[in-house]
């Protein structure tokens, strides 16, 4: 019944008609690929650091509660997230080793590594999506992008 009237008022008013669903459905999907992606873990892109398999995770819930899991530890942390705006509030490295870790998991380098990324993970200011990745800006860029598993 709905074809039938759009289709009286012509061609014209079927064009109108889909030309406003589809500036709907692109809005829609925009508004949605904007979103921060809480809950879900956001994989450093960046190379391996042997000889261990692990690499960086960071993980926020909707709270702001995160877990970040470094090249060799892990840190509980706070994540103020707005539009474009992101302020991230560290945990401080722990002392201890993890427990249950992989061969050279935590050398000398990779606890360097963890000081590092975790200084640079509290100084971000901004985020963004760029393609399929989450970039976190600050005095250094960290591209992370959400795990497919």
């Amino acid at each position: 019944m709905i074809l039938n009237r759009l289709m009286a008022g012509g061609t014209n008013r079927v064009r109108c008609v889909a030309s406003a669903a589809f500036v709907l459905f692109v809005c829609a999907t925009s508004l949605r690929a904007e979103s921060f992606p809480f809950d879900q873990e956001l994989l450093l892109d960046a190379p391996p650091m042997r000889p261990g398999k692990r690499m960086p995770v960071l993980t926020v819930e909707p709270s702001g509660d995160a877990r970040i899991d470094l090249w060799c530890k892990t840190v509980t942390a706070h994540v103020e997230i707005s539009e474009a705006a992101v302020k991230v509030e560290a945990g401080p490295l722990p002392e201890e080793l993890p427990t249950m870790q992989s061969a050279g998991q935590c050398s000398p380098e990779r606890i360097q590594a963890d000081e590092e990324l975790l200084a640079t993970f509290t100084q971000v200011t901004g985020w963004r999506w760029e393609g399929n990745a989450v970039v976190l800006e600050g005095p250094n860029v960290l591209r992370l992008r959400p795990s497919d598993h």
